[in-house]
């Protein structure tokens, strides 16, 4: 009898831990579901952010190899407002396999037509250095910043991978500017404590409605930015994480 009333208050012991552990732990839940949904808006650390989407070259289930650019979109946003101000949107000619792949173009939306008249990146790249210039970003010399600003991407695979290639490709320097971004995953997964395995995990997670085509360069970019607006006005601050080379 007395073995059974000690292996009874044991139990109840646990059962009590258990118990406050729960409570303890839907607390912080409960914690941090109100941070995220009441954070306010805060000062960012830039003046715009350019929300990039390359689209590029490719085939499945063999890769090509190599993997040029075929869709250079480039979003420029307000980091006070988030409000897209300007676009810079280029299709690219690619050299190495000037003819689109069928999964290429069922991927990305780029079709044949859309590329072959096009200029190569080399050109592109030149013109989008025009294009800073032009909306007040960065000097005549194309190297000097007249604007604090950083480059957004979902993901590291645009300016940590496809675009050191593609100028390798060509023999082309990759611009100081083009050294540092934010990767919104990231900024996402530090605010959440979830890491997004894709875009749409995000858009579906922060409840907003998609624009356009997944895979299209330019939809792809004004998603991004209704993802940051949407972090912006939970009180996430955009930092660069990747590290300068």
């Amino acid at each position: 009898m007395k073995r059974l009333l000690n292996y009874f208050r044991i139990n109840d012991s646990i059962g009590s831990q258990l118990r406050t552990t729960c409570r303890h732990t839907s607390w912080l839940s409960s914690v941090k579901s109100k941070q995220m949904a009441e954070s306010g808006p805060k000062q960012q650390l830039y003046d715009y952010f350019l929300v990039l989407d390359f689209e590029a070259t490719c085939d499945k289930p063999k890769q090509l190899d190599p993997m040029e650019i075929i869709e250079f979109p480039v979003v420029k946003v307000n980091a006070k407002t988030f409000e897209s101000e300007e676009v810079f949107h280029r299709y690219v000619r690619p050299i190495h396999h000037p003819k689109l792949t069928p999964f290429c173009c069922q991927l990305t939306g780029i079709i044949d037509d859309m590329v072959a008249d096009e200029k190569r990146f080399d050109v592109v790249l030149n013109d989008f250095n025009q294009w800073l210039h032009s909306v007040g970003l960065i000097c005549g010399d194309y190297q000097r910043c007249l604007k604090k600003f950083t480059f957004v991407t979902c993901g590291e695979w645009d300016l940590q991978l496809m675009l050191p290639n593609q100028c390798q490709l060509l023999n082309l320097r990759i611009p100081l500017y083009l050294r540092t971004w934010v990767n919104v995953k990231k900024s996402y997964a530090e605010w959440s404590g979830v890491w997004p395995k894709s875009m749409s995990f995000m858009l579906e997670e922060l409840k907003i409605k998609p624009k356009g085509r997944l895979h299209s360069g330019i939809d792809d970019c004004h998603n991004i930015v209704h993802i940051m607006k949407t972090l912006a006005q939970r009180g996430v601050v955009f930092k660069n994480t990747s590290s300068e080379w």
